[in-house]
């Protein structure tokens, strides 16, 4: 079992190589295989997560999907590397760290890539600003490392978080220990009798679409509506999805008043049109398809747990015109 420290600064975490990558630090990370380090992360891993000033949490790789898909790659016209940023204010708008080249137009490249999105929801421990980046640097297995993947001393860095009386990365130590029993079973199994037939599996290739401001766009619905599920109330952060009232994937954008905290399974129900709320009531619709599941038929008819703007109820109305027959 390893432990890595990986760089998630939302859709700053891009360099002049790539658009960036679609994160949500308490739910999944995502990388590819133009990352130093890419494939050495494993299922089981302790995964802690920064944003170069501090420590935002800490939690255990439960799964990594991988993907085949194409990408854009941005190099330099003079040197063929991709150490670059935009400069926010000088001209020309990029500087190449390597040849020290300066231009405002780099070479652009499709490349396939394989993906890598690992999930450690389960575990995820909020630790925010809890230690500064300096301590985690000198945490690392290479301290001067700028790579977003670094090997990292868990042992040393489970200290650091006790010293300061934070107790909760315990839960970490209880899903690290649950995988190490998996994977010893695994391990007997191997050698053993094989009860149940593999599930075929394999890869696709997919073009890359990040969704970026994601996490900014969450960390406003947290700031406005606390720790509570719209439907349902107070309800843990990790257990909250900033939900859209809209078909993101269609309209490509984040609006402030667009979104609500659901919790996850009423996200994907809501998403499916199961559940709806009335945008003149105000109250919660269950689709008949879920009478038969008290816990979701109960929320009919109750009304919403954070108050509304204009325009959440205007997106609201869509939905509903989207999923239900009744007029407004």
């Amino acid at each position: 079992m390893g432990a890595w420290l990986v760089l998630a600064v939302g859709d700053d975490r891009s360099h002049g190589g790539n658009d960036g990558y679609d994160d949500e630090p308490s739910q999944h990370y995502s990388w590819d295989s133009t990352v130093p380090n890419h494939a050495n992360m494993q299922v089981g891993d302790v995964i802690a997560l920064w944003d170069k000033k501090a420590l935002l949490g800490v939690s255990v790789i439960e799964e990594i999907a991988r993907e085949q898909a194409e990408k854009d790659v941005y190099t330099c016209p003079h040197c063929g590397k991709a150490s670059f940023k935009p400069r926010k204010t000088k001209k020309p708008e990029y500087l190449c760290f390597d040849c020290k080249a300066e231009f405002d137009v780099p070479v652009t490249n499709r490349r396939a890539v394989t993906t890598y999105r690992s999930r450690h929801d389960a575990a995820w421990t909020d630790m925010a600003g809890l230690l500064p980046g300096q301590q985690l640097r000198a945490l690392c297995d290479s301290p001067k490392s700028q790579n977003s993947l670094r090997p990292l001393q868990w042992d040393r860095l489970r200290t650091a978080i006790e010293t300061t009386g934070e107790s909760t990365v315990r839960i970490v130590d209880a899903a690290q220990k649950t995988f190490q029993d998996e994977r010893h079973r695994a391990a007997a199994n191997e050698k053993g009798f094989h009860g149940d037939r593999p599930i075929k599996g394999g890869h696709r290739t997919v073009t890359v679409r990040a969704r970026l401001g994601q996490r900014a766009f969450r960390q406003h619905l947290l700031a406005t509506h606390g720790d509570n599920c719209a439907f349902t109330g107070p309800t843990p952060r990790t257990a909250l999805d900033a939900a859209h009232l809209y078909s993101y994937a269609t309209n490509g954008e984040h609006h402030d008043d667009g979104g609500l905290l659901l919790r996850r399974d009423l996200h994907r129900l809501f998403d499916l049109g199961l559940l709806a709320v009335h945008p003149a009531q105000l109250t919660i619709d269950v689709s008949a398809q879920l009478t038969d599941y008290p816990l979701y038929a109960d929320l009919h008819g109750r009304i919403l747990t954070v108050a509304l703007s204009a325009a959440h109820r205007s997106w609201l109305r869509i939905h509903w015109t989207m999923h239900r027959t009744d007029p407004v």
